[in-house]
């Protein structure tokens, strides 16, 4: 038999348009043409004139043919053009690719050659990285090589002589770029709403960048479950301390112009940055890894303005928080909400809901994972084995999938989305993260997972920062290796031996006897840009040290 609707009510031009968060900011001008939309520093713009601007960007970018089908790469901190650039360069029909400013140039070079990027609009700061990616993708195109256009970006912030070298190479600035422009540029919206919006690549964590492709649609509905979720209100002041080339910053970029919200640019995330910004601008939001939280937290007196005047709300991801550093956060007057996701996931998917519980069991609970996003259609923990459900006891561990419209192009399997996160189902239906699957640790045939072994360690009174990966070990195969970052005048290195035999001893109190570190190293942790602790790099340094040798007594 077959099935028809109760009405066969034909798609047209009235009734159905392309999902895009790109309307999202001609309505904010329309709405709010007089409201802040931008603040950096001494510049202040409207969302009337960031309309106007990324109108401008779009326009400037048409006049060049760089349309539909064509990338342009932005290497850019929290700046306004970097904002500019997440609705200008999709209004023209190109897709934008934001680079981490952290990388090296042959890294860069990888990432502007495999995108293709058309164009590159880099901050002053950042210009010699562009050069020196562009001469490293010269040097191997074997005279095959296309000249890119060079937009710089200049920031009164910084030193005026990067801006005189970058347009004494011929690039254009970025103000002199948009004024070829028209403000009045008749812009459209993708026909398609499956049309590519993003290019982001994934790094830090794992050995090579790969591409994660973004669409109109997607972006649109994350940009509408964030402030669903988050319990984001109209007007909310944003504090751009995650950077928005980082899975275009989790979608806040587009979320902000949906609340016609305010944006303030922080170029370097400090603690101090932050109390300073919450003081001055009537800071209401900000996102950042635990990483920033842990700063934010140690930080010392001078750089603090304490009480906050507020209760201000943090969204974390990007790894698991140490419950001693939400408590201390909470302790503080902020408001966490952990969250977890992925770059293919457009930033955030899962979220806890705690708000009715004590601080501290908060701070304990919020360590977990949390349930699906109203963007997300499924989200389960499946055994390897199996491929179905584990048991929700929150023991028996699996590999976390996901299924719905916030996913990106990339390979699927069984019609699920498969993360390489390993983690636990409560009875509750709250999911928990143990490890990723590279991370576990297997020591005489039992698993250990570093991530609570790391917040056993940040229990410890002396402990800045902890991550903890797997060391060849003669008679278990592998042990816990810690590496731990020591809070400022804690102990010298005459001391560290001393201090190691310590947080070992602690550990003993904390966790199961096969658990404990077998090896503590002191000093700095290798992190992403976004603040992601490299673990490659420590598994690396682990290596060097060999395995811990079998006990002769």
């Amino acid at each position: 038999m077959e099935m028809r609707d109760i009405d066969n009510l034909p798609k047209n031009a009235a009734n159905c348009t392309a999902l895009t968060p790109l309307w999202f900011l001609e309505r904010a001008a329309t709405v709010h043409p007089t409201r802040k939309a931008v603040v950096h520093g001494s510049r202040t713009f409207t969302w009337l004139q960031t309309y106007q601007r990324c109108r401008r960007l779009a326009s400037a970018l048409s006049n060049l043919s760089v349309g539909f089908g064509s990338t342009v790469a932005v290497i850019a901190p929290n700046v306004p053009a970097a904002y500019e650039a997440h609705f200008g360069i999709p209004m023209s029909g190109a897709v934008i690719n934001p680079v981490n400013i952290r990388l090296n140039a042959s890294t860069v070079a990888f990432l502007l050659d495999h995108s293709q990027s058309a164009v590159v609009i880099v901050d002053q700061e950042f210009f010699t990285l562009a050069e020196d990616s562009l001469k490293i993708m010269k040097e191997k195109s074997q005279g095959n090589f296309k000249p890119r256009l060079l937009v710089v970006i200049a920031d009164e912030s910084c030193d005026p002589e990067t801006l005189r070298y970058a347009l004494g190479q011929g690039a254009i600035e970025y103000e002199k770029f948009l004024e070829s422009g028209d403000p009045e540029f008749s812009w459209k919206p993708p026909q398609d709403e499956w049309q590519s919006i993003a290019l982001n690549y994934t790094s830090g964590t794992t050995a090579s960048p790969k591409g994660v492709v973004l669409h109109h649609r997607g972006a649109y509905l994350m940009s509408l479950s964030n402030p669903l979720i988050w319990g984001m209100n109209e007007g909310a002041i944003y504090l751009w301390t995650l950077p928005m080339f980082h899975c275009n910053g989790w979608c806040f970029t587009w979320a902000l112009a949906a609340l016609c919200g305010t944006n303030i640019c922080l170029r370097q995330v400090t603690a101090k940055g932050v109390y300073s910004a919450i003081a001055k601008y009537g800071v209401t939001r900000f996102c950042a890894a635990p990483v920033v939280l842990n700063s934010i937290v140690n930080a010392p007196s001078k750089d603090t303005i304490l009480p906050l005047p507020h209760v201000v709300h943090v969204m974390t991801a990007g790894a698991a928080p140490p419950p001693a550093v939400l408590f201390a956060m909470s302790q503080k007057g902020f408001r966490v909400t952990h969250t977890y996701g992925l770059s293919e996931t457009y930033g955030p998917s899962t979220c806890p809901e705690w708000d009715s519980l004590p601080t501290e069991t908060q701070a304990r609970l919020n360590a977990r994972q949390g349930v699906r996003y109203i963007g997300l259609e499924g989200l389960d923990v499946i055994s390897s084995h199996t491929g179905r459900p584990v048991a929700a006891d929150g023991k028996t561990i699996g590999e976390i999938v996901m299924r719905g419209n916030l996913l990106t192009r990339k390979t699927f399997a069984n019609g699920w989305f498969h993360s390489g996160d390993l983690g636990v189902k409560h009875p509750d239906g709250y999911i928990e993260i143990k490890d990723r699957s590279k991370d576990i640790i297997i020591s005489g045939g039992e698993n250990i997972s570093s991530v609570e072994v790391e917040n056993s360690l940040y229990l410890h009174p002396a402990v800045l920062e902890a991550s903890v990966v797997a060391r060849a070990d003669e008679r278990w195969g592998e042990s816990p290796c810690a590496f731990v970052t020591l809070k400022p005048g804690v102990a010298d290195k005459s001391k560290e031996q001393e201090l190691g035999e310590e947080i070992m001893q602690f550990c003993r109190s904390k966790m199961p006897a096969y658990w404990v570190p077998k090896s503590v190293v002191f000093g700095p942790l290798p992190k992403t840009a976004t603040g992601k602790i490299q673990k490659h790099i420590l598994r690396g340094k682990a290596k060097e040290l060999g395995p811990v040798k079998l006990s002769k007594l």
